[in-house]
């Protein structure tokens, strides 16, 4: 009898039901837990790079007669993972089903960003418990930015045992070995990686749609703002090498998508880590705009790392969007000091002026937070006035929640739930007048449009998107859809534009 063995009968012939950490411990060769002391660390170790992924011939068939289910929650990093996760199991021989009921293993890639989106996963791990007790041979995992957090995984072997597996952002790459443990394993299988993770190259992916992709640039994010935990959950900042990226961006152009955005927590950080070379975003977005791709995005911006030769490129237009997301987060600069943003209002706004001179129609957008520890009204009053000075054209505005293990959660939450939610209505009031302004502009405009589809809403309508990113609802032929036309705008709203189609157009060449 081997020691797991031993220790499977003396659980189940124990009637004291351990705790998630005693029990944690006692099956090292199964868990690999998340530490949030190891994960705090930015180790001096090289970051491997891999370019020769493969499935392993003894997994290949693994998921014949098996279909998979993900549901994403946060970000578009989380839809690229869920791109790479569904890659794997369609090698491997599943297939997908957009049912859960159908599904034979389901994931929930998760955030970890705010609280209501870990609430939200925990609901549905409640719901799928009576799923799992129907078919006791379905798989539930939880993986994504919240499997990275040492509480949540302690919550889940507490509370949710329904769950038979929980893997980490960096451990993607190795679901075919996570999966083949959690058939073979009668106990929750846990493999999440504290230390940095590794560039993993030619995985597997299947894109939504054929008309925009998402491009994976760099990982992880070293800013540590004080209320964001993931520079935990996703690890230090690793770029991809340069020839790699623009050798997908090229495959998905001879693909015919229309429209690219680079991905990175922190994406302006892009290529520092390189020891070898100096290259920038700026130098990537030079190289790329020559790819013939009728459009180009990125994001998320840190405005610390937005440096002058990126703002020279982008100002090249052509095929780079003339939209830039700049989060701020706040107006104060001393509440920028307590969030650690390592910026102050000045800098920001002359940044902001810098942005503006180069690329005169810009569209700026940005990420604010209300109600932060210690932030008084008039610093909440800077806020306002830096939103009106900047005019900002869309905001996705947030109350502080404190996110257990950041330095944030630490400080005394001392602003009124009443004040907060009284400083997110006065912002959001303003948010929508300068929106509304910013979209009546366009009324009798002819704009371009990349279509998307039909409208959520009606089935006779198309909708897509701007340069600029404002949506765009339009009758038209279904030929549009994933084309770029022009569309005349006859009605502005707060947040949309309705039109009628002018012409089909073909991409303007990329000089």
């Amino acid at each position: 009898m081997n020691e797991k063995q031993r220790l499977d009968n003396q659980q189940a012939n124990s009637s004291d039901k351990k705790s998630a950490k005693d029990y944690s411990k006692y099956f090292t060769q199964v868990i690999t837990a998340p530490s949030l002391k190891d994960a705090k660390k930015r180790g001096k170790e090289e970051v491997q790079y891999h370019n020769d992924f493969t499935i392993p011939e003894e997994f290949k068939g693994m998921g014949e007669g098996r279909k998979f289910y993900i549901r994403t929650y946060g970000c578009q990093m989380n839809e690229h993972d869920t791109e790479v996760m569904a890659g794997i199991f369609l090698a491997l021989g599943y297939e997908p089903t957009d049912r859960t009921e159908d599904a034979n293993v389901i994931l929930l890639n998760t955030c970890a960003i705010r609280e209501n989106a870990e609430n939200k996963v925990f609901g549905e791990l409640g719901h799928l418990k009576a799923l799992k007790m129907e078919k006791p041979d379905l798989l539930l995992g939880v993986c994504g930015c919240m499997s990275q957090e040492e509480s949540v995984v302690n919550k889940i072997l507490k509370t949710y045992q329904q769950v038979d597996m929980i893997f980490g952002t960096h451990n993607i790459h190795r679901l075919p070995q996570i999966l083949n443990e959690a058939y073979l394993s009668k106990e929750m299988v846990i493999e999440v990686w504290s230390k940095e993770g590794d560039v993993i190259e030619n995985l597997p992916k299947e894109r939504r749609g054929k008309i925009k992709a998402w491009v994976n640039i760099m990982y992880g994010c070293d800013k540590f703002c004080t209320y964001c935990i993931v520079p935990y959950t996703r690890g230090k900042e690793r770029s991809r090498r340069p020839e790699e990226i623009i050798q997908e961006v090229r495959h998905l152009a001879a693909q015919g998508y229309k429209e690219i955005t680079l991905l990175g927590q922190n994406v302006n950080a892009y290529g520092k880590d390189f020891e070898d070379i100096k290259y920038g975003l700026g130098d990537l977005m030079d190289e790329i705009r020559k790819i013939d791709i009728p459009r180009i995005r990125f994001t998320t911006s840190h405005p610390r790392d937005f440096d002058d030769h990126l703002i020279e490129v982008l100002a090249k237009g052509g095929n780079l969007m003339d939209h830039i997301h700049l989060p701020v987060q706040s107006g104060s600069t001393e509440v920028l000091k307590i969030m650690a943003r390592k910026y102050t209002r000045e800098q920001y706004l002359e940044l902001v002026r810098k942005i503006k001179a180069a690329i005169p129609n810009v569209s700026l957008t940005t990420d604010i937070i209300v109600g932060y520890p210690n932030e008084t009204d008039e610093q909440f009053e800077e806020t306002l006035s830096l939103y009106r000075e900047v005019s900002y054209e869309i905001a996705y505005t947030f109350i502080y929640s404190p996110r257990e293990g950041t330095p944030a959660a630490k400080m005394e939450d001392n602003v009124p739930m009443e004040v907060k939610k009284e400083r997110l209505q006065r912002l959001n009031n303003l948010v929508n007048e300068l929106s509304a302004e910013a979209m009546k502009k366009y009324e009798g405009q002819i704009v371009e449009v990349l279509v998307d589809g039909e409208s959520k809403n009606n089935p006779d309508v198309l909708a897509g998107y701007t340069t600029k990113n404002k949506l765009v609802n339009f009758k038209g032929p279904k030929t549009a859809i994933g084309n770029i036309v022009k569309v005349k705008i006859n009605e502005a709203k707060t947040w949309s534009l309705n039109g009628e189609m002018v012409e089909e157009i073909e991409p303007a060449e990329v000089k």
